[in-house]
């Protein structure tokens, strides 16, 4: 369920998300919060730092493990302006993140419900709670914006 607060954590995603943008990486932020503040942000690095695991959510749960000194991110939720892939979904679970909340559905490769349902799979250790949808719209057009200005940058010939 979805709540005031989730969109206010969804619009600093948001920006996160622009920010990436700006720096020529897939327009993905996300922000992990427990106890109404924010412990880290991420945005997609791939690009920039050569690294394929540099995804938003990586980023930012590594920056949340290092500032709880634990890699178990106990009570916390996780923001993300698009639904996690399976590489990151798994990495959700390993660090224990009680809740996600994500804008856009990516049915081509989103592992909260959409193409697969990894966060929701009574087969793990770990259940996480997803909440979807929150400002997809928005989500989805940084996204949509993003690939269109790209392919009108770069068409394919």
């Amino acid at each position: 369920m979805s709540t005031n607060n989730d969109e206010k954590w969804m619009r600093h995603a948001l920006n996160l998300a622009e920010f990436a943008a700006a720096q020529g990486e897939i327009p993905v932020g996300a922000i992990i919060v427990q106890g109404n503040q924010c412990i880290a942000k991420g945005w997609n690095q791939p690009v920039s730092s050569h690294d394929p695991t540099a995804h938003a959510e990586i980023v930012a749960l590594r920056q949340a493990a290092q500032q709880l000194n634990n890699y178990r991110l106990i009570n916390t939720t996780l923001y993300v302006t698009l639904e996690p892939c399976t590489m990151c979904a798994g990495a959700i679970i390993q660090a224990r993140i009680k809740r996600v909340v994500f804008g856009a559905y990516d049915n081509k490769a989103g592992a909260a419900g959409s193409r697969f349902d990894i966060l929701r799979d009574t087969r793990h250790n770990h259940l996480v709670e997803c909440v979807s949808g929150v400002l997809a719209e928005d989500c989805g057009h940084h996204l949509s914006h993003f690939f269109k200005t790209r392919r009108q940058k770069n068409p394919i010939s």
